[in-house]
């Protein structure tokens, strides 16, 4: 008896030392790329602040893992009139400070949303549309715009929801101390330690169930090699935008798994239209340009021609990508069935450069951000060699993210490589977003760093999103994303291929949105 007594309390050593440990312990530390550069919800509509921000503030309507809406803390929705819309809201839900949630609590959110600290930085672009908030009792509220939008639902499916107590001045140090991060979500939060790990715990009284985790840790971690190292090691039970050499050295282990999905994720470069000198595009002897060789269609063509995606996927990308030819995969609403990705055609880039002027070609910087998507150093470098084969001398300014970013949005560039996911799960936004002109107003070209503008894409997107029919309108999006990208607005290189690895006993279910959710991660206990 006591010998089989020791054997089983080896076994369970061995079971909580492995895999199971975190299971055991009911904890998660996730290890992900890039930090949330605030907790405010509505400061930023990136990856890493969405992934980040759903744990603690839940949404209306939720985006399952392929986009398709589902209720939130919206039961149900509907257009009761061309410019009107109704929401009822799920009864019983409280805030982590045990309020209740209430259409108060929408209105404060929207207003704050399209009109507060979010708006400038891509939160407008979900709901500048709205004119008038009205809360018809503490469960349903309706939303006036000045035009029919009849995508509402879809873009209030990344809108995170925060209490009216909070206010819609609350600078983001309150929600980052803590003290206004109070959602209704299935995580609470515990502290924040910047650039080292945010501590979250569970909500037991969610309205969707309590998560599997009483405690979820999220820890930057930048350095690919140093990211999977911590999943090796235990450090961390699972990362995210795990870096193509790796998915097959993880895959074939029998302590690993591995989930991956082709995801809405477009990377592109940017390009800066303005035709004015810009200080970052130079002759052979370092002299500023007097103009802007960017503003020229010939030469944004030249730059598509010289890029052999085919190349880049299969040598920097581990063939864990797809090429790209507009700002959505083929099939999603609004993509167009026109469009294939640019031929590589160096010859024809070349007769390009020479035909506007710059036959002995330039030097011009291309701003990197090392630490946003899968490989973007080494992309970088790839497009590097790839122009310099049609006589550009390119120069790699590779920063964080944390940098990188803010340079872009201000037009601190010439060229940049960018990453952009589509919340809405259709073309509009993206098309707004990345290539409608700069509106603050209307929450147009959040993301236009390069200040591309064009009539007639903005007039056909405008007419578009006023389509009630949704055969019309999505004819009518395609058809816009047809005329920015003949234009070479931005030059889109391929779609990235989402993928998680985790400890064995754990499942994750790929998102083709690539956020990383800690309350979607399952326990598998069955073996």
């Amino acid at each position: 008896m006591r010998n089989r007594m020791i054997a089983v309390g080896v076994m369970m050593t061995a079971l909580l030392a492995g895999p199971f440990a975190a299971l055991h312990a009911q904890t998660l530390n996730i290890g992900m790329q890039t930090e949330t550069t605030s907790l405010d919800p509505h400061v930023a509509i990136s990856n890493q602040a969405v992934s980040v921000a759903r744990h603690m503030f839940d949404t209306l309507v939720h985006p399952d893992a392929r986009q398709g809406l589902q209720p939130g803390l919206a039961l149900n929705w509907a257009a009761i009139g061309p410019m009107e819309w109704e929401f009822r809201l799920r009864p019983h839900v409280r805030f982590h400070d045990g309020t209740a949630f209430t259409a108060a609590d929408v209105a404060s959110t929207l207003t704050r949303a399209r009109d507060g600290a979010g708006a400038p930085t891509g939160f407008g672009v979900m709901t500048k549309q709205i004119t008038d908030i009205a809360v018809v009792d503490p469960l349903t509220i309706r939303l006036r715009t000045a035009q029919p939008f009849p995508l509402m639902a879809e873009h209030l499916s990344a809108v995170p929801m925060i209490s009216h107590r909070i206010g819609t001045d609350t600078p983001a140090g309150d929600f980052n101390s803590g003290k206004a991060a109070i959602g209704t979500g299935p995580f609470r939060f515990v502290s924040w330690t910047r650039a080292d790990h945010l501590r979250l715990a569970r909500n037991d009284a969610y309205w969707g169930g309590a998560p599997a985790w009483a405690e979820v840790t999220i820890r930057p971690i930048a350095n690919d090699a140093v990211r999977v190292a911590a999943l090796l090691s235990g450090a961390v039970d699972m990362i995210d935008q795990v870096p193509s050499p790796s998915v097959a050295t993880l895959r074939a282990r029998a302590d690993m798994a591995v989930a991956q999905t082709v995801s809405n994720r477009v990377i592109y470069l940017a390009i800066h239209h303005d035709p004015a000198a810009n200080p970052q595009v130079k002759d052979a002897g370092g002299t500023t340009l007097a103009a802007n060789p960017f503003a020229d269609r010939r030469v944004r063509l030249a730059l598509a021609k010289a890029i052999n995606r085919d190349a880049m996927i299969q040598h920097v990308l581990e063939r864990l990508a797809t090429p790209a030819s507009q700002l959505l995969p083929d099939g999603y609403p609004g993509t167009s069935n026109m469009l294939r990705p640019e031929s590589y055609d160096p010859g024809a880039a070349r007769a390009l450069l020479a035909e506007a002027g710059f036959k002995d070609g330039f030097t011009v910087t291309l701003l990197v951000p090392r630490d946003r998507n899968a490989s973007d150093t080494q992309i970088g470098e790839a497009l590097a060699q790839m122009f310099g084969r049609i006589g550009l001398r390119v120069s790699l300014d590779v920063l964080p993210y944390s940098i990188a970013q803010p340079r872009f949005k201000r037009g601190d560039f010439a060229l940049a490589l960018r990453g952009w996911g589509t919340e809405t799960g259709e073309a509009s936004m993206a098309l707004r977003a990345i290539l409608g002109s700069s509106d603050s107003a209307r929450g147009w070209g959040s993301v236009n760093g390069g200040r591309y503008a064009n009539p007639a894409l903005d007039a056909l997107l405008n007419t578009a999103l006023s389509t009630q029919d949704p055969k019309q309108r999505e004819a009518m999006v395609a058809q816009a994303t047809e005329i920015g990208i003949a234009d070479v607005g931005i030059i889109p290189l391929h779609y990235q291929m989402a993928i998680w690895a985790m400890r064995r006993g754990l499942t994750y279910q790929a998102r083709s949105d690539n956020y990383t959710f800690a309350f979607d991660v399952r326990p598998n206990l069955v073996r």
